[in-house]
């Protein structure tokens, strides 16, 4: 280690110009290195789609202990599922399985990600109905936590690797007329975003007042201790 320039052991400390800068961890003296000898094994899908999983039967367990609100007038959102507890983590999404479907019993409308053959045809025998609507992080962020959001953002459409599978009609894509016109006839909308929206901005102008409330008050109660205390000086 070096000690100065007058001590002799300065600069590059006695090793000379060719150790005067750090050396690679992984340097070998010049040959190839051993993580470049070795064959690339394996291979990252950087397009995955990390999907929370969730079978039809939670859905009815949870169901049937009252913990999942089953409103047949409008569909049953991710939010729900999360807030339930039945699943924890929904960043990337929520795929419905078709894990033990004949313990499905209710008729659910339910709005996920994405959902199996299976289980749509699980969901729709018992009267039901699955709608997959795309959700890219923003937007799943503005779903599970909307208080984040002074103004919730719009969703963003499918990119176009993922436009074909929202179209088709038969993996009930939002994008496809026969789930447009199914949605509107049913709930008065293709989605749950324009409900959501408009409970957001009610939510917010509510709060609004409140906090506007507390500041009158707030500001009468300054007001009538200064007078108290005027009064009291005189």
């Amino acid at each position: 280690m070096g000690r100065g320039i007058g001590s002799g052991r300065g600069k590059t400390s006695g090793n000379g110009h060719q150790k005067s800068k750090a050396t690679p961890r992984a340097f070998e003296g010049g040959q190839t290195p051993l993580y470049k000898r070795l064959p690339k094994i394996g291979f990252h899908n950087i397009g995955a789609l990390d999907f929370q999983a969730v079978n039809v039967d939670k859905i009815q367990d949870f169901l049937d202990m009252e913990r999942l609100n089953n409103d047949k007038s409008r569909l049953m959102t991710m939010r729900d599922l999360v807030e339930a507890g039945l699943i924890t983590n929904a960043k990337g999404g929520v795929k419905l399985l078709a894990g033990a479907k004949s313990n499905l019993k209710d008729a659910i409308h339910i709005e996920v990600s994405n959902a199996s053959d299976a289980a749509i045809k699980a969901v729709e025998a018992a009267g039901g109905t699955v709608t997959c609507v795309h959700f890219n992080k923003l937007a799943m962020r503005a779903l599970i936590h909307p208080l984040k959001f002074e103004t919730l953002p719009r969703r963003a459409r499918p990119p176009p690797r993922l436009m074909d599978m929202y179209l088709d009609g038969t993996k009930c894509g939002y994008l496809s007329p026969e789930i447009q016109a199914r949605n509107l006839r049913r709930f008065g909308d293709v989605t749950s975003e324009n409900r959501l929206q408009q409970e957001h901005v009610d939510y917010m102008n509510l709060r609004r007042k409140i906090f506007a409330l507390k500041a009158s008050e707030a500001a009468e109660a300054k007001a009538k201790l200064e007078k108290q205390a005027a009064n009291g000086k005189n």
